[in-house]
């Protein structure tokens, strides 16, 4: 970062920031947290964004919002186009240095490179990235029909399979304040429609250890998950399968596809244990 830029954020700290966090720690830089925050407004349904519009979503002050914009913007991690800001292909740095960190992308590509050859069909892994998931890797057939995620794409949790696992293995606490802030949005006839029945397919997610989705965010896409966990314990991906509906139907999918993706998640798994 150049040295004007760690300066306004300093400034900002001191300035609009300082009395906006109630965090009380003398190490919180208020001004970083909400940077990221600001970054993890842009999502799939709105790649593109006004000041005011980014001001509403995080409920900063269109000053702080203002800076954080800029600063993004002449760090080359946003854009501004008259007056919609927009991000950059170099925000993704940030999440693949964290998950080379842990050499997530080195376990889990090779296995999925074999589970795509096996199934033939179109396999990914995704993370969870505020109330989305972010796709960070793909394996995809030579069929002529297959379904295609690019990799840095961003979907709505609650309406795909990834999205499900990842929510499955959140604490309670994180849960609850997830369900108090999303807004369902409908995609297709399918998606989900209450926060009632969307409690009820994650409870459901848990107790299967993997989730189904028939066409909820996008008609003839069926999607089945399965959890990723690290040395820990915890969950920290989710291995997905996209076929296109007309070839597999979804008692097909259980039947199939779950033993196969748990298989390779298993392996995935067993990896890490090693590392």
């Amino acid at each position: 970062m150049s040295a004007s830029a760690a300066d306004q954020i300093a400034e900002d700290d001191v300035a609009s920031l300082s009395g906006e966090s109630d965090d009380g720690d003398r190490d919180y830089v208020a001004s970083l947290a909400r940077g990221l925050e600001v970054i993890c407004a842009f999502t799939r349904d709105t790649p593109s964004m006004t000041l005011s519009d980014v001001a509403k979503v995080t409920g900063m002050s269109r000053a702080t919002t203002r800076r954080l914009l800029l600063t993004l913007v002449r760090e080359g991690y946003a854009e501004k186009r008259d007056r919609h800001f927009s991000l950059r292909p170099k925000v993704l740095q940030l999440g693949y240095s964290a998950l080379s960190s842990v050499g997530i992308l080195d376990i889990v590509q090779p296995v999925m490179n074999a589970l795509s050859q096996r199934t033939q069909e179109s396999i990914y892994t995704a993370v969870l990235t505020g109330d989305d998931v972010t796709y960070l890797a793909r394996s995809t057939p030579d069929r002529v029909i297959s379904v295609s995620i690019n990799i840095g794409n961003r979907l709505p949790a609650y309406a795909v399979s990834t999205g499900r696992v990842l929510l499955a293995g959140e604490s309670d606490e994180a849960l609850e304040r997830y369900f108090d802030r999303i807004k369902l949005e409908k995609h297709t006839s399918n998606t989900v429609r209450s926060v009632k029945q969307l409690r009820d397919i994650i409870a459901e997610t848990r107790e299967l250890g993997y989730s189904l989705v028939d066409e909820e965010l996008e008609v003839g896409v069926r999607s089945l998950s399965v959890p990723i966990y690290d040395a820990t314990g915890h969950v920290i991906a989710a291995l997905n399968a996209c076929c296109p509906s007309m070839r597999f139907p979804v008692e097909d999918m259980r039947e199939k596809l779950v033993p196969e993706l748990r298989a390779a998640a298993q392996s995935i798994n067993e990896r890490f244990q090693q590392k």
